[in-house]
This record gives C-alpha cells, sequence and structure tokens, in this order.
C-alpha cells in the first residue's frame, strides 16, 4: 500500500510495471495473460461501507456527485479497504440527464423521481444537448483520482440510452415498463429521437471521463433484461451501438452490462463493447458460447450468496473462477451491485480469494 499526501491510501502494489495500462484489470478486458484474475464489485462504493454512510450524511446524492472532493473519497474507500483491482467512479447514471436540464431529484428508498416524464416529441427537443462544461466536477473528480490511484485502474461509466429513458418516460422506477414500452411501439419517432438524444449526452459524458483519465468505461443496461430480443435489436441495440461505437477510438475498454439479460446477451455483444458483463442468472460457460469468444467476460457471483456461510461463498467464488478460466478473459464481478446489507468483510475476503485462488 502507498499513502499519498492527501492522507489516503492506493493500492498501487501490484506487480505491473506499465501504471493502469498494464494492470491486470486492463489485460483482462484485452484478452491478454493476467498474474490472477482482477475482481472489482459493481456498488463497492456505496451503502455497505460505513465509512461511505459517515461522509454521506446530510448530503443527497446529486449533490454528492457533484462534489470532486467527496467524489474522490468515497471512490478510493473500498481500494483501501478491500485491495480490489479497479476503482468505479462514484456517480449516478442520470447525472448527465439532470446536467442536461431535466428536472429530477433522487429520492432515498425510490431512486430517481422525473419532476415531468417524458411522452411527446416537444418533451424530448427540451432535453438539451449537454457541453463538457456541463459536468465539469466530475472531469475535476476523475483527476483527482487518476493523480491518486496510482497502478490502479479507474473505470468511468454511464447509463445506457434504454435504461435512462425508461425513468423519463416512466417519471420513476418501474415494474413493468409499461408507458416506456407503449412509447417505444406506438411512437416509435418519438422513442428513436429521446434515445437519440439520449446516446449522444451519454457520450459527451464518456468522453469527459475518458480525456479525464479513466482506463475504462461501462454502459449499464440495466433494464434491457425487461425486452424481448427482437425489441432490443429494433428500439435499443442501434443507440447503445452508437455511444460504444463512439468510443472505438478512445484507446480504453468498454464494459457493456445489463441485468437479466441471458437471452440478449448475443445482441449486447453486437453493440461495440470489449467486455461483456453477466449478471447471476446465466453461467459463464453458457454466456461465453452466446457472446462469442472476441469478448472478455465479467461476472457474476450471485450478490445475494454473500449473506451464505462462508464455505458456501468459497465454493461459489471456486465455481465463478472455474468457468470464467474457459473464457478468452474473465474479471471477476457480482452479477449486479453489493447490497447495502453486505458484511464489507466477507467482501475483503472474497478479494483475498479470487486473488489467490486464480494466481498463476
Amino acid at each position: 500500500m502507498s499513502t499519498t499526501t492527501a492522507g489516503n491510501a492506493a493500492r498501487d502494489d501490484r506487480p505491473t510495471t506499465g501504471g493502469p495500462a498494464d494492470s491486470a484489470f486492463v489485460r483482462a478486458c484485452r484478452r491478454e495473460p493476467v498474474p490472477h484474475t482482477p475482481v472489482w464489485f459493481m456498488r463497492q462504493a456505496g451503502r455497505s461501507l460505513p465509512e461511505y454512510r459517515e461522509v454521506r450524511a446530510g448530503i443527497g446524492m446529486l449533490d454528492s456527485c457533484r462534489r470532486p472532493e467527496l467524489v474522490r473519497e468515497i471512490t478510493l474507500q473500498p481500494v483501501r479497504r478491500h485491495h480490489v483491482d479497479a476503482a468505479i467512479l462514484f456517480s449516478d447514471i442520470v447525472v448527465p440527464v439532470a446536467a442536461a436540464g431535466v428536472d429530477l431529484d433522487i429520492v432515498p428508498g425510490t431512486g430517481p423521481v422525473v419532476a415531468e416524464p417524458v411522452r411527446t416529441l416537444a418533451d424530448v427537443e427540451r432535453i438539451r444537448p449537454i457541453d463538457p462544461a456541463d459536468v465539469s466536477y466530475v472531469d475535476e473528480a476523475v483527476r483527482l483520482l487518476v493523480g491518486e490511484l496510482g497502478n490502479t485502474p479507474l473505470i468511468g461509466f454511464a447509463g445506457a440510452p434504454f435504461t435512462l429513458a425508461s425513468y423519463l418516460v416512466e417519471g420513476g422506477p418501474s415494474r413493468n415498463h409499461l408507458r416506456t414500452k407503449a412509447l417505444m411501439h406506438g411512437a416509435p419517432d418519438i422513442w428513436h429521437a429521446l434515445l437519440g438524444r439520449l446516446a449522444e449526452i451519454t457520450l459527451t459524458f464518456l468522453r469527459v471521463q475518458i480525456a479525464a483519465g479513466v482506463s475504462a468505461v461501462q454502459l449499464f443496461d440495466s433494464w434491457a433484461g425487461a425486452l424481448s430480443e427482437a425489441d432490443y435489436r429494433r428500439f435499443v441495440l442501434p443507440h447503445s451501438a452508437a455511444v460504444l461505437g463512439g468510443l472505438a477510438g478512445a484507446g480504453v475498454p468498454r464494459i457493456h452490462f445489463g441485468v437479466g439479460t441471458a437471452e440478449l446477451l448475443g445482441a449486447m455483444s453486437e453493440a461495440g463493447a470489449d467486455v461483456v458483463g453477466v449478471d447471476w442468472r446465466t453461467s459463464l460457460d453458457a454466456a461465453t458460447v452466446r457472446i462469442g469468444p472476441d469478448k472478455a467476460i465479467q461476472g457474476n457471483l450471485d450478490p445475494a450468496l454473500l449473506f451464505a456461510p462462508w464455505p458456501v461463498i468459497e465454493a461459489e467464488v471456486r465455481r465463478v473462477l472455474a468457468e470464467g478460466a474457459n473464457t478468452p478473459g474473465h474479471i471477476f464481478n457480482l452479477g449486479h451491485g453489493v447490497l447495502p446489507e453486505t458484511d464489507p468483510e466477507v467482501l475483503t475476503r472474497v478479494v483475498a480469494l479470487v486473488h489467490e485462488a486464480s494466481a498463476s
């Protein structure tokens, strides 16, 4: 471990010499040989950590995302505690949408809530493109982190156009996506205009993070699993491809992840990512067949299993590693985010186990 002048420990002691680009995480993204299977966790910087709850006390989510020093601290917390192989920028998928002028708030216990849901073409036209200056606080936070993380890579991220659209159309989280699907099929011109605008915003947001120094980016399509493959291909894939394809020359690995997407993995792999994330419902063996041999794979321990006795967790970790060993490149992760009630010590033990069990 090393301690920076700001007094924050960052993990830069892995056996790499070329900085983050030569880290186990980035090498795995590129399907290159690694000294061990890299591991990080979606939502690793969050409510499972007491230090996170302490620094976030009394500060709203969107406000937290706009404070570079706070973002720096929260992003570093799981790196210090768990010794994960990558940090992920603390932010939220609706940050760029809010920067585009959409009136929304992130309500504790609910999620993003939109004051005026999108239903018409006029509603779409009120969502303006963003300029890098609109999210300068993200640029500043990334630069602070890159200067402090040493050899540990930083992952930037954004929400995919479909998932962002589902919040904007529904007005908040939805179990059945009724209004989203009705708009998609009933007014495809409005739908494609909305997703086209969101793809543009998302691409700008990710380019800001890349320019500031992130080593990889992940595009989250959390709600894509609500769609059939036919609907995904017709209404979603072109817009996700516009984002990921727009980053083809950026020089950083691109990860694409969705939940409940077993039947969509083949289509999602066509969107242009270098790595496809897999949730816990699909074995990595089966996922690799659907994704194809030219992509790395990320996943996929069920986050609920972290509440089981340690022998169960250990057996499941080893199973995921064994399946991952058969893929062209494997990054160990959960099949979705860390649940708030998770014991942080269990996460630390999982990281140590992954490193030990996969060391070459």
